[in-house]
C-alpha cells in the first residue's frame, strides 16, 4: 500500500497519478493503518450519487441569482456531539438562519452544513507545549484527540473508522430531514460538506455512481479544499479533479491570480456551472486590495465559480485575555467588502461561508458578548464561532450592506 499523503492506482481512483498532498499525518507504521484503510475502501458511501447530483443541479442554478448559500457549522466537528440531539440542534440553527436571510432577501437559500465529517484540520505549528511538554498540536478528532498528552496528541489511523461511523450517524439524520421538507424543498437542504483534508480517509471513500459511472466522493455532498491545501498539482486538487462533487476551494491573500487560475482549470476543465464554488478568506483589510486581481483573473479565463465569502478565518485575533476570538464587525467588514469587489467586477455575490455553533457560545465578540465574556462559555475545538444571534447580525447587515452591529 502506498505511503499516506499520495494518491495512486492502490487507492479508488484508478490510474490517476500519484500526487503529493501537505497536512497529512504519518500514520503508516501503525497497527491499525491496513485495517482501517481495508474497512474504509469496503464500506457503503455516506452520500449517495443522487444527493450530489441534486446538490450539483441546485448550485448550477445559481447563476440567474435568484438564490443564495448560506454555508455554515462548527470549526471542528466533535465524536461526542454526532449524536441525534446534538445534530437536531444543528440543523434547527441552519434552518432558523436560512429562513432569516429568505425573509431579508425573497430569494431561496442552499444550506450546506460543515458536519457529517469536518473532523481534520491543518495546523500551522507542527509542535505545541503544555505543561512544559512538546507535543503535536490537536488535528481534529479523525486524527487525535484534543486531549494535551504526548499519548493522546499521536495519529492513530483507527480515528478514521470512528470518523466514518459518526459521519454515518449525522449524514443518516440530515437524509431524514430533507425527505421531511418534501421534494419541491429538497434543493435546500441542508447538505454536508467538510475539508477534504486527510487523503487516506477521502481517497478510499470514492465510489462510482450506478447510473452514470461517474467517480464521486461518498464522503460529503461538497467538499473543500483549504488555502494551505490547494496546489495544483498537489493531491488534494488531483483528488477533486477525479470526482463529479461540486467542489469548493478557500483562497487567501497571498494566492496568485495564475495560481488561482491553474487550480480552476485543474478543477473544472469543462467549465461547467455548479461544478467550483471559490471561497475568498482573507481578512478586512486585505480582501480589497488582494480579491480584485483573482476575480478579474477567474472571470476572463471563463469559469462560472460559485463566489461565497468566509469573512472569519482572516479576521482571528487575541483578546484581552488571551483567547482567539473575531470581532463581529471585522467579520461583517470583510463580508460587505467582498460582495462589493465580486459585483463590481460583474459577478454574483452568493452568499457566505461562516463557522457559527448550534449553542449560545461566547467566542467572538460583538452583540452582547464582550472581551470579558470569553471565559463564560467557550467549547470550540479549534476555532471561535459566531453564535446564532451574532450570525443573524451579520446576515442582516449583509443584506443591508452596512456595518450596524455591536462591537
Amino acid at each position: 500500500m502506498q505511503p499516506p499523503g499520495t494518491i495512486g492506482q492502490s487507492s479508488q481512483l484508478g490510474t490517476l497519478a500519484a500526487a503529493p498532498a501537505a497536512h497529512q499525518p504519518e500514520w503508516q507504521d501503525r497497527p491499525a493503518y491496513r485495517e482501517a484503510c481495508r474497512a474504509l475502501s469496503s464500506a457503503p458511501p455516506l452520500v449517495t450519487a443522487t444527493e450530489v447530483r441534486q446538490l450539483r443541479e441546485a448550485l448550477a442554478r445559481l447563476v440567474t441569482g435568484d438564490a443564495l448559500v448560506l454555508q455554515l457549522g462548527d470549526c471542528a466537528e466533535s465524536f461526542h456531539e454526532c449524536t441525534p440531539r446534538h445534530t437536531a440542534r444543528k440543523l434547527d440553527v441552519i434552518n432558523r438562519l436560512g429562513n432569516r436571510l429568505t425573509e431579508l432577501t425573497g430569494r431561496g437559500v442552499i444550506r450546506i452544513g460543515r458536519m457529517g465529517g469536518q473532523f481534520a484540520k491543518p495546523r500551522s505549528q507542527a509542535i505545541e507545549r503544555h505543561a512544559g511538554l512538546s507535543m503535536p498540536p490537536f488535528r481534529g478528532h479523525m486524527i487525535n484527540s484534543e486531549v494535551a498528552t504526548p499519548a493522546a496528541r499521536a495519529a492513530d489511523p483507527q480515528r478514521m473508522v470512528r470518523a466514518y461511523e459518526a459521519g454515518d450517524r449525522v449524514q443518516r439524520l440530515m437524509r431524514t430531514y430533507r425527505q421531511a421538507t418534501g421534494p419541491a424543498a429538497v434543493a435546500a437542504g441542508p447538505w454536508s460538506s467538510h475539508e477534504a483534508l486527510v487523503i487516506d480517509y477521502e481517497s478510499r471513500l470514492v465510489r462510482r455512481d450506478p447510473d452514470t459511472d461517474d467517480r464521486y466522493l461518498g464522503s460529503a455532498h461538497l467538499p473543500w479544499i483549504g488555502e494551505r491545501t490547494r496546489q495544483p498539482a498537489g493531491g488534494h486538487v488531483a483528488l477533486l479533479a477525479s470526482v463529479v462533487n461540486p467542489v469548493g476551494c478557500k483562497i487567501g491573500p497571498a494566492a496568485d491570480p495564475e495560481d488561482v487560475v491553474r487550480m480552476c482549470e485543474v478543477l473544472d476543465p469543462a467549465r461547467e456551472p455548479g461544478r467550483l464554488v471559490l471561497i475568498p478568506r482573507m481578512g478586512r483589510d486585505l480582501v480589497q486590495e488582494a480579491l480584485p486581481p483573482i476575480v478579474r483573473a477567474v472571470t476572463h479565463a471563463g469559469h462560472p465559480v460559485i463566489w461565497l465569502s468566509d469573512p472569519m478565518h482572516g479576521n482571528t485575533v487575541r483578546s484581552l485575555t488571551g483567547q482567539k476570538t473575531r470581532h463581529l464587525t471585522d467579520v461583517v467588514t470583510e463580508a460587505l467588502r467582498f460582495r462589493d469587489v465580486v459585483e463590481e467586477h460583474g459577478q454574483y455575490a452568493a452568499g457566505l461561508h461562516i463557522e457559527v455553533a448550534a449553542d449560545d457560545v461566547t467566542e467572538c465578540i460583538g452583540g452582547s458578548v464582550t472581551d470579558d465574556d470569553l471565559r463564560r462559555h467557550y467549547t470550540s475545538l479549534c476555532d471561535p464561532r459566531l453564535n446564532a444571534e451574532q450570525a443573524t447580525e451579520l446576515l442582516e447587515a449583509w443584506v443591508k450592506g452596512t456595518v450596524t452591529c455591536r462591537s
